[in-house]
């Protein structure tokens, strides 16, 4: 394998740490605002499961991402550096304003911009474009709505325990209920870094059609991102866990089986949906169910303008990058 081969899969394998030290939030900050796990805690558990989706989800999310968003036949070294490049700039310089944004529309953001500039709007999928920007719109709406009707049923069922006896139960199942999120995002996030590899390397001849890696460097993959969890992204865990509503172990457990679900259902789809967006969802529709003022609209709107901003953003910082690769290397 060239050299410049094994650098740019080096480079995407920093976007997939970097991709997990930014979610790391959503994976753990529900569990650490309740007090159910340490911090410490917390980031392993989450990277362990991170890690073991390799074992349970299939390639799906890989495949649309590696040829479902631009035309394989325009992918080249240059292309897959500059969208990285985008997409990594875009998620450090969210990290620093403690933003959970969506580094998977980063990485798609990245490669559209890199496409446009070497091929034009003939480069794009537009069926597959048209199908990540309806789920920025479905994966948070889906995710609250689970969560506004779990966490209401588990009102209903619990309404005659005690509070203590009702939050001992659920901090047990708020562990639970952190693994199968941290499940869901490993299946979901690591494939985007796979499918990008993928891209590289079907460019390349060195896979084919179907382009499925070899099981080591997508375990890499996944390694990278449990890496990056491991790690923290302390700065947004504290806007998922405080600043978007105040919960309890009932309502934690509530807000990730409902993004859990909503990511198991889409990795089953091959959609590749965003893991914040998801979760923030979950947040608000858990809130709501105790009162609508419960929920900070104000963070919710900030939050918001930043995942319209995601793909935009990171699509002209790919573009730039793009016009210096082309024109100086």
């Amino acid at each position: 394998m060239a050299f410049d081969t094994l650098l740019l899969i080096g480079l995407a394998l920093g976007f997939a740490f970097l991709n997990g030290l930014h979610d790391a939030a959503n994976s753990i900050a529900t569990v650490v605002s309740t007090h159910v796990l340490s911090a410490r805690t917390a980031v392993l558990w989450a990277a362990f499961f991170n890690f073991i989706a390799f074992f349970f989800f299939g390639f799906r999310v890989a495949e649309n991402v590696g040829k479902g968003i631009i035309d394989v036949a325009v992918i080249d070294g240059a292309l897959i550096l500059s969208a990285l490049v985008g997409a990594c700039g875009w998620d450090i310089v969210t990290w620093y304003f403690g933003l959970p944004t969506s580094s998977s529309h980063a990485l798609i953001g990245g490669m559209v911009g890199a496409a446009l500039v070497k091929a034009g709007p003939r480069a794009l999928v537009w069926t597959g474009v048209g199908k990540t920007a309806a789920f920025i719109l479905i994966s948070p709406a889906a995710g609250l709505l689970l969560g506004l009707v779990l966490a209401l049923a588990i009102s209903w069922l619990f309404r005659r325990r005690s509070p203590a006896n009702t939050d001992r139960l659920f901090r047990g199942g708020q562990v639970v209920s952190a693994a199968a999120y941290s499940l869901g995002h490993g299946g979901n996030d690591a494939q985007k870094t796979m499918g990008i590899v993928a891209g590289l390397l079907f460019s390349r001849g060195l896979v084919g059609d179907n382009l499925l890696l070899p099981p080591s460097l997508a375990a890499l993959c996944y390694g990278a991102l449990a890496l990056g969890t491991l790690c923290g992204g302390w700065r947004i865990v504290k806007t998922m866990g405080q600043k978007v509503t105040k919960l309890r172990p009932m309502d934690g457990f509530s807000v990730e089986m409902a993004a859990a679900a909503t990511l198991f259902a889409t990795a089953a789809m091959g959609a590749p949906v965003s893991t914040t967006q998801t979760t923030t969802g979950a947040l608000a529709g858990v809130g709501t169910v105790r009162r609508v003022s419960a929920v900070r609209w104000g963070v919710m709107r900030r939050i918001a303008w930043a995942w319209v901003l995601t793909i935009p953003c990171s699509a002209l910082l790919a573009a730039f990058a793009s016009l210096l690769c082309r024109r100086f290397f």
